[in-house]
């Protein structure tokens, strides 16, 4: 029954791509997207730059930031933090696009920052929240192996960990690749001036030029984020993967 009803599901999807398919190039829609296909390369190229360089910065900031927060120590001004970094995220990205721009000027540089700002609080929070939810009992049993808190965390914490962690990374690349058009606004660059100036110049064909390429990278970037979490995380805290 299951397997008939799975069967039934693609014959619909398929039957649903290819009617599209006929509409599509009926109507001129795939001659049209294509005319700006040396423009959609070369903008696709700055967009993943825009993303691979504020979500690099994003994580090279967030993941270090939440196991600090997840110490002892740190719990306590926890929240305030995080709240200072939901900022980023209340804020419109717009809002920190403009502000960005007021400080560094216009260019890739401001888009890059502003896009990091607003990519950080998932990525803390989830490694924070992954980190406190590690058992007791499992860093009490590596304390009494006589391993460093240095040892614990490395060993222990962060393993038990990362596969929350990287929920809260694949969270945050994707919302930052749907997010990289509006730098087009400062001089950023991206799919972004594609979409903006198809919606100024009412051309839907170089609107979904920008539009299309936008949301297959968002799908790409999550797919390739959730790959790697299969794999990377350890199989014996990876729900995914206790069962194969």
């Amino acid at each position: 029954m299951v397997k008939s009803k799975r069967v039934l599901f693609w014959l619909v999807a398929m039957l649903g791509m290819f009617s599209l398919g006929v509409v599509s190039q009926s109507s001129g829609l795939i001659d049209d997207f294509f005319y700006y296909w040396e423009d959609i390369a070369y903008l696709s190229v700055q967009h993943m730059q825009l993303s691979a360089m504020s979500g690099s910065a994003a994580i090279l900031l967030a993941v270090p930031l939440g196991i600090w927060l997840s110490r002892p120590a740190c719990q306590r001004i926890a929240e305030p933090v995080m709240q200072v970094l939901n900022i980023g995220t209340t804020v419109p990205t717009l809002a920190i696009l403009a502000l960005s721009m007021s400080v560094l000027g216009i260019g890739s540089t401001p888009a890059v920052f502003a896009l990091c700002i607003a990519t950080l609080l998932p990525i803390v929070r989830n490694t924070y929240v992954g980190l406190l939810a590690v058992p007791e009992h499992l860093k009490e049993a590596a304390n009494g192996m006589g391993m460093t808190p240095g040892q614990i965390l490395l060993r222990v914490e962060i393993p038990n960990a990362l596969y929350v962690i990287f929920a809260g990374i694949r969270t945050a690349l994707t919302i930052n690749v749907g997010t990289v058009p509006l730098a087009f606004l400062i001089g950023g660059g991206g799919l972004g001036e594609l979409i903006f100036t198809g919606i100024d110049l009412d051309e839907m064909p170089m609107l979904l030029a920008g539009a299309i390429p936008t949301s297959l990278l968002a799908v790409m970037v999550d797919i390739s984020v959730g790959v790697l979490a299969f794999f990377i995380v350890p199989k014996g805290v990876n729900p995914l993967r206790m069962n194969t």
